[in-house]
């Protein structure tokens, strides 16, 4: 008697058990779904705006360097040709929409080497059709702080300042000043 009610006991339990399980698989299967699509739209978040702060270095970097490599100064004292460090070694931080940018880069040459500094801004639309071209930053401020070795008493460090309108100073023609008379004095 017990071996017929034992299969009855069985195909009740598996049926009553059979409809719950299939309700709460399927809860589960959305639950992981909308988890998984959430956790691709993040990556996918984060992955498009390293790509732009790539960009961003890359277009900020190269005018930098174009810059620092035309400068007599920065070739006197670490010499030619003057290279830029690996992106990995670089800081780069944006702000205000990612309009201003501010950024340390290493150059080297063959007698020493040093960063980039240089803070930069840019104007233009932030739509999305402009989020993969290039944009145009106009470079602020952009000075150089080299460290060229020998020995003790030749080892320097020096700062340079970098800019397109202003003259290095070693280049500039020395003039005198115009004197110029006080009020009280004839």
């Amino acid at each position: 008697m017990l071996r017929r009610n034992l299969p009855s006991l069985f195909r009740f339990s598996s049926s009553a058990s059979a409809s719950k399980p299939v309700n709460e698989e399927k809860s589960r299967s959305v639950g992981r779904k909308a988890v998984s699509t959430a956790l691709f739209c993040l990556t996918g978040g984060v992955a498009l705006s390293a790509l732009d702060d790539l960009a961003i270095y890359h277009g900020c970097s190269s005018k930098a360097m174009e810059k620092a490599s035309k400068n007599q100064e920065v070739v006197h004292a670490i010499g030619e040709p003057v290279v830029k460090g690996p992106w990995y070694s670089a800081s780069l931080a944006v702000a205000h929409k990612r309009k201003s940018v501010s950024c340390t880069f290493p150059i080297s040459g063959p007698q020493g080497s040093g960063v980039l500094r240089l803070k930069a801004v840019r104007s233009g639309d932030d739509s999305w059709s402009t989020f993969f071209q290039s944009r145009d930053f106009q470079i602020l401020i952009l000075d150089a702080v080299l460290y060229v070795p020998g020995n003790e008493e030749t080892q320097r460090n020096v700062k340079i300042n970098i800019a397109d309108n202003i003259p290095s100073p070693s280049s500039q023609a020395c003039t005198r000043c115009p004197e110029t008379r006080s009020p009280g004095k004839q």
